[in-house]
């Protein structure tokens, strides 16, 4: 993920520029430039004619692959997703090249360029080993630092877009398009999309003059979904798109900045926990090796290969760019990518429409997922792309903080740990308009903490529509060549969250199902549960109300 130098020098003086989009209102989605993708959801929305269904729960964990190119916001996010790896099937970690950052090729003349090698990954898997027996007491499921280091391959990195050669990371990704595993193989995409590209030129070298070309290109198109933060070369656009137009994309062309280097560019309100003395008390200090590597703004690491302008831990940086104190967050943009498929209980890996810690994305055709859905900011009183996103902030930081504590809490009663959370009456309902209905919440904690319950309507979630008529068109926010938001101001008496809601802060909520809504609407509802140990840890479920 790049940061690209015009943020931090040139932002603030072209931030106001605007474009128009036409046709995104709470729920629609924005008709943005056409692109050469052909991107999609194989997710259908369930229809249901009972009272009660079966919950549309993962089963398993997500299985994934990370691909990365080495910046300084890519190294903070391995060692956040370090933390989380119980969480996930992690199938491997491969390095790869952007067009920010590349190895370069002497042979071939070509020049490195902000390259940051590829001892810091393997020094942090070392880094990892040291805390794994504690986090190991703390959550099962944790892979051992060898296995992991037998899963990180080199990829296609001598040169942005970079595809024509066979490399060990596209040869190992090769494999993992091609093997057996029934489930969905999530790519998460740090940088370029090249090395993955080459994997799929194998792929189709192999097969493609052979009786078996339609049945594997269909194997590999059905497994895969590619979660592409940015599009950091032309590898998708050139290769992939043409050539394997069916596989799956979810494309984050926004919304991270704001998880990134453009966090200073939005409401306060949602930063609390991206500032200095927060970063300094809860995740740099006197949490293990592992922690002492994240990055922060003026804390002396330097990163190698990098510019002198991008050390953002340099007492020059902090001294030129007064708008940071010491420790602040710097960015994490890629971490998205895998809070995406963090099983919390909201259910965004159903469909990407729903919402969760990585953000909304609205359908841009059957292949394709974007953030182009918006969200109400109460803070700014406006509809936002980034609210999506960023309105899980201090949920996400709090619970950041709880894991840094396991790395050095030798046993479980030393740490907090999450809650749990179902609901009595199920995850899929169905109602008639004007029936009143009841929900339970029934939360437990591992550890005998207090727990307070909160139920809020994701109301932008919904596909029902308190606005009737036409909305405002919506805005992009562009810096240079980048998009850094997308909204929409309300229109003239327009409200937001009707739906009135008795004992929204108790275990059991009422509320009524509006009279006007139509056979098929959805109306999603939120339980929260939280517990009042250290950091203040949650579990949520996502109830959602068809209209029958």
């Amino acid at each position: 993920m790049t940061n690209k130098r015009w943020l931090s020098v040139i932002l603030p003086s072209i931030l106001c520029l605007s474009i128009s989009i036409s046709g995104c209102g709470r729920n629609q989605e924005a008709k943005l430039p056409p692109e050469s993708d052909a991107l999609t959801s194989d997710t259908e929305k369930k229809e249901s004619s009972n009272v009660k269904t079966e919950p549309k729960t993962v089963k398993s964990k997500a299985r994934t692959v990370i691909t990365t190119d080495g910046e300084v916001d890519d190294m903070n996010s391995v060692i956040r997703f370090l933390l989380y790896s119980n969480e996930m099937d992690l199938s491997g970690i491969v390095l790869t090249s952007s067009m920010y950052h590349y190895a370069g090729d002497k042979e071939a003349g070509i020049e490195p360029f902000r390259w940051t090698g590829t001892k810091w990954l393997y020094d942090m898997l070392d880094a990892y080993e040291e805390i794994y027996p504690n986090l190991s007491k703390h959550a099962e499921g944790y892979p051992d630092a060898q296995t992991l280091r037998n899963i990180t391959k080199i990829g296609n990195i001598t040169n942005k877009g970079e595809m024509e050669k066979e490399t060990d990371g596209s040869k190992f990704l090769q494999g993992l398009f091609l093997d057996d595993d029934p489930r969905d193989l999530y790519v998460q995409t740090w940088g370029g999309t090249n090395t993955t590209a080459r994997a799929l030129k194998s792929i189709e070298e192999q097969y493609k003059d052979t009786d078996q070309w339609e049945q594997i290109r269909k194997k590999v198109s059905d497994k895969l979904v590619l979660y592409i933060i940015l599009d950091q070369d032309e590898s998708y656009n050139e290769y992939i798109a043409k050539s394997w137009p069916d596989i799956r994309i979810i494309n984050d062309q926004s919304n991270f900045w704001h998880f990134a280097y453009a966090w200073k560019y939005h409401t306060d309100e949602v930063n609390s926990r991206l500032q200095g003395e927060w970063n300094y008390k809860n995740i740099l200090t006197g949490h293990g090796k592992l922690l002492e590597m994240y990055a922060l703004i003026g804390d002396g690491k330097v990163i190698d290969g990098e510019l002198s302008e991008e050390q953002r831990g340099s007492e020059e940086y902090l001294k030129n760019n007064p708008q940071y104190n010491r420790y602040d967050f710097i960015s994490e943009g890629d971490s998205p990518s895998f809070f995406y498929l963090i099983d919390n209980g909201l259910r965004s890996m159903e469909d990407p429409s729903y919402g969760g810690w990585g953000g909304r994305f609205g359908v841009v055709n059957d292949k394709l997922y974007r953030n182009n859905v918006l969200d109400f900011n109460p803070f700014t009183g406006r509809y936002e792309a980034e609210y999506s996103l960023m309105r899980w902030f201090d949920d996400i930081q709090d619970d950041f903080a709880a894991r840094a504590d396991w790395a050095v809490a030798e046993n479980y009663e030393d740490a907090n740990h999450n809650p749990s959370l179902t609901i009595k009456e199920g995850l899929d309902l169905t109602a008639k308009p004007g029936e009143k209905i009841t929900l339970t919440a029934q939360g437990e904690d591992p550890d005998g903490d207090e727990l307070t319950y909160r139920w809020w309507r994701y109301f932008e979630a919904d596909t029902y529509e308190e606005v009737k008529g036409e909305v405002p068109e919506a805005e992009a926010e562009i810096a240079g060549d980048m998009q850094l938001g997308l909204h929409r101001d309300l229109i003239e008496g327009e409200q937001t969250d009707t739906i009135q809601l008795e004992g929204k802060d108790t275990q059991t909520v009422s509320f009524t199902i509006p009279a006007d809504a139509r056979t098929g609407d959805t109306i999603h509802m939120i339980a929260e549960v939280q517990d009042n140990g250290e950091h203040n840890l949650k579990h949520y479920q996502r109830v959602i109300i068809t209209v029958k």
